[in-house]
């Protein structure tokens, strides 16, 4: 049976019923219940049991492929479709078979065969968990099993990556197994034309980013308007030859796999989607040069309150009258008192809290975000209320128009509205708890393919700068002299530099991986594995792409990696860790900190620190344990922070959603 009658008779979702999930807005009660049902259901819904008799059923099914043709193969894919449609994609017994199919596709086209921890991972995904695999252990190839046999079944199925250089090379990858099962697969990237997404998300299998399918479909919401349903889209369809139906992107939202889920859904969480168009003039970029003029001349302590923990601007009764008779004569926008101050607020804190190469880096004379968790440049964002503009003078730059919005939605709200949603990560645990209250995502870890070789050695603390600095100096070349490769992991732009100039000053030969290198990034992680090759990198740049290494490299003892300060979340942290002793390969991990870089925000920590630090012994590092207590109560916190922010995300797009329905508009 050939695909294109089971095509005519099981229509897959089109652009015109737009399936997605209703929001749901559940009282206290409710959330009280579901956080209860999940920690005592926890433990069962993470059991590995199911899945590890799920493997047996697969390599039965693939028995009956093995003597079969490429041509015969894809009629058995094409029979197989109908029974997927008629069964779904719960039963195992007609899962295992596709499985079956995607695995002996995979070994024809590529030439590799999924592991059987890759087939437990892939049934995970495709029950609507969140598979926990180690770095290394092949997610993209595990993907394949969920995706395609989604799509079999007829779900329009999105693989969701962190960043375009992942969106395109894993689908150009993976397509020839796709292409074996009669399955179309397309990629949306930032360089897609926007006239040609439609036809890429169209496929059956569409590779993208979180980023270009949250705004395409925050686009696509403009075009419908709430106040049109999906049948007044099919009866324009009918009767109007322009129906919007051919403006829309998506259709609908259906099945999404979430690579890196941890950085998409729990990262990324912090900062809501908005579109938006230019707005204001001359006059409004007059007004925020001036606001910026005028908060220079503020005096701190006086007119205003620095709260670094809590990152706000508080400007004092005093310097509110000093603010009003200093913009008296300054024109009509300086008249109001709220709008005066806030935009003063602003002004401050770009002057106290966004700091060049940390928060931002200017190219090609024009200020780029760059990502917190990543260390990536973030190209087409801009910060709200003027605070870009405001950035933009504080640097000299020429200053942008700013923007007001026409749509709006956070990740959270966005990815709820899936009717089936999974992910994979290598760092789940850590934050089990918010993808269970948030998404209602279970978290299941997949045993490793080989066993883990990693060695973590004890970490490294010393009190300053300039101790740090020495320590690793010292560290990189006793390792650089045993062959071995070094990976340098940093938590800001600036500090990558400062260690980059060390490297350079010690005469050791090294490559540099910042926000500032983004186009290049996969080439030089790729290569981090070579013989004495040393990679200095900021966070996870390079996150996704493998660091192979040579027969000689494995017997010096394999990739060794250094964290130079804890990142904002401990996951991070095993992140960086993870990219060595992949696959059971050998390598090693230390971390070497410095006292000097807790959070300016924890006074008390600070205090602490600076007991510490007089403590510090002969060979120059304070005592290990409670030094890296601290360090890590300090991550901790900040932990707890960004947990709070992104709460607060959430619940204030609920309130949008909230008032929007009342006052019948979209989003």
């Amino acid at each position: 049976m050939s695909t294109l009658p089971i095509q005519r008779l099981f229509k897959p979702g089109d652009h015109g019923t737009r399936v997605e999930q209703e929001d749901r807005n559940p009282g206290t009660l409710e959330r009280w219940f579901a956080s209860l049902h999940g920690r005592l259901s926890a433990p069962f819904d993470s059991r590995l049991g199911p899945y590890r008799r799920f493997v047996p059923l697969v390599h039965q099914a693939q028995q009956q492929f093995r003597s079969s043709s490429d041509e015969e193969l894809a009629q058995q894919a094409a029979r197989q479709r109908l029974n997927l449609r008629r069964h779904g994609i719960d039963s195992d017994e007609h899962v295992a078979i596709a499985f079956a199919l995607i695995r002996e596709a995979a070994q024809r086209s590529l030439g590799m065969s999924h592991f059987d921890s890759q087939i437990i991972g892939g049934r995970v995904l495709l029950s609507g968990k969140i598979a926990e695999m180690a770095t290394g252990e092949g997610k993209t190839l595990t993907a394949t099993l969920a995706a395609a046999t989604a799509a079999m079944a007829g779900l329009p199925t999105h693989v969701i990556t962190a960043n375009d250089y992942l969106a395109v090379r894993d689908c150009e990858e993976m397509s020839p197994v796709y292409t074996m099962l009669g399955l179309s697969v397309g990629n949306v990237s930032q360089d897609t034309p926007q006239d040609q997404r439609r036809a890429q998300y169209a496929c059956d299998i569409t590779y993208c980013t979180n980023k270009d399918i949250a705004f395409d479909y925050l686009r696509d919401v403009i075009t419908v308007d709430s106040e049109y349903s999906n049948v007044t889209l099919q009866t324009e369809n009918l009767y109007r030859h322009s129906s919007r139906q051919h403006r829309l992107n998506l259709r609908g939202l259906h099945f999404a796999i979430v690579d890196e889920a941890d950085s998409v859904l729990i990262d990324d969480a912090r900062t809501p989607l908005i579109i938006s168009a230019n707005k204001g003039g001359e006059a409004e970029e007059q007004f925020l040069r001036e606001a910026y003029q005028l908060a220079e001349r503020l005096i701190t302590g006086e007119d205003y309150l620095v709260d670094a923990q809590l990152k706000s601007i508080i400007i004092t009764e005093q310097g509110g009258e000093t603010l009003a008779q200093m913009s008296a004569e300054l024109g009509p926008l300086w008249v109001g008192r709220i709008r005066r101050e806030e935009a003063i607020r602003q002004a401050l804190a770009v002057m106290n809290f966004y700091q060049r190469d940390d928060q931002y880096v200017v190219v090609d004379g024009k200020i780029q975000i760059v990502d917190e968790n990543t260390g990536r440049i973030l190209p087409d964002r801009s910060w709200e209320r003027g605070l870009h503009q405001l950035v933009e003078i504080k640097e000299g730059c020429e200053v942008s128009k700013q923007r007001e919005t026409l749509a709006r939605i956070s990740y959270q709200r966005f990815f709820l509205r899936y009717l089936r949603l999974a992910g994979m990560t290598g760092t789940a645990h850590e934050v089990r708890n918010e993808l269970w209250s948030v998404y209602r995502l279970r978290a299941v870890r997949i045993p490793t393919h080989k066993p883990l070789q990693r060695q973590c050695w004890p970490a490294r603390v010393v009190a300053d700068e300039e101790q740090h600095s020495r320590l690793i100096l010292q560290s990189v070349t006793e390792i650089h002299a045993q062959g071995r490769p070094i990976l340098i992991g940093t938590a800001t732009v600036a500090a990558s530099e400062k260690i980059s100039a060390a490297l350079h000053k010690a005469g050791l030969e090294h490559q540099l991986l910042n926000a500032k290198q983004d186009a290049t990034e996969a080439a030089i992680v790729a290569a981090a594995g070579a013989p004495g090759q040393i990679t200095v990198a900021t966070q996870m740049a390079g996150r996704g792409t493998d660091i192979k290494l040579t027969e000689e490299v494995e017997q010096a003892g394999g990739l060794h990696v250094i964290l130079t300060q804890h990142y904002d979340a401990q996951r991070i942290d095993r992140q960086l860790a993870g990219r060595c002793a992949r696959m059971g390969d050998r390598g090693s991990y230390q971390e070497l900190l410095a006292l000097q870089h807790i959070d300016s925000r924890y006074r008390d920590l600070h205090l602490v620190a600076d007991w510490l630090a007089k403590l510090v012994n002969i060979g120059g590092r304070v005592s290990r344990k409670p030094a890296t207590l601290l360090l890590r109560l300090d991550q901790r916190r900040t932990e707890q922070y960004h947990a709070r922010v992104r709460d607060a995300v959430f619940k204030q797009d609920e309130r949008q959603r909230e008032l929007l329905a009342v006052s019948g508009r979209s989003e």
